[in-house]
């Protein structure tokens, strides 16, 4: 799926963006809220606006769980395992919120990298997000 210097690449960007992991998972969920409204409702219990702790709390977790796999992609099934089964069984997220959030946190690499997201960058984070949401549906199957 990923050339070994795409993969370089993927680790290489998620190694510099962990220090503003809150920052970065904080705005694709919001993204993801304001695009897809229907993605709040497994949010309803905790404080979504921007800035708000549990968002910027929330969007760590993501974007340290993202830089995590990115660093052995090729064990993406193993370290993600956890996450699966705590997301098909007991939150019980619509699969499809996977595919929405890779898309939105898409864009917000794009707006927080600028020129440094280059086309060839985009394309590996695309391949690697999708194979990331892909994972975490697997228990739902």
């Amino acid at each position: 799926m990923l050339k070994k210097k795409e993969k370089a690449l993927i680790k290489e960007i998620w190694d510099r963006l962990t220090p503003v992991a809150e920052d970065i998972g904080a705005d694709a969920l919001l993204r993801m809220f304001a695009s897809y409204p229907g993605s709040k409702t497994y949010f309803s219990h905790v404080d979504i606006r921007p800035g708000s702790p549990h968002l910027l709390s929330h969007g760590k977790k993501i974007v340290l769980a993202i830089a995590e796999a990115a660093k052995d992609i090729s064990q993406l099934t193993v370290t993600l395992a956890p996450l699966q089964t705590f997301h098909a069984y007991q939150l019980r997220i619509d699969p499809t919120n996977f595919k929405l959030f890779s898309h939105c946190i898409l864009v917000t690499l794009a707006c927080h990298m600028g020129e440094d997201f280059t086309p060839t960058a985009h394309a590996a984070m695309d391949k690697f997000l999708s194979a990331f949401a892909a994972v975490l549906a697997e228990k739902y199957r």
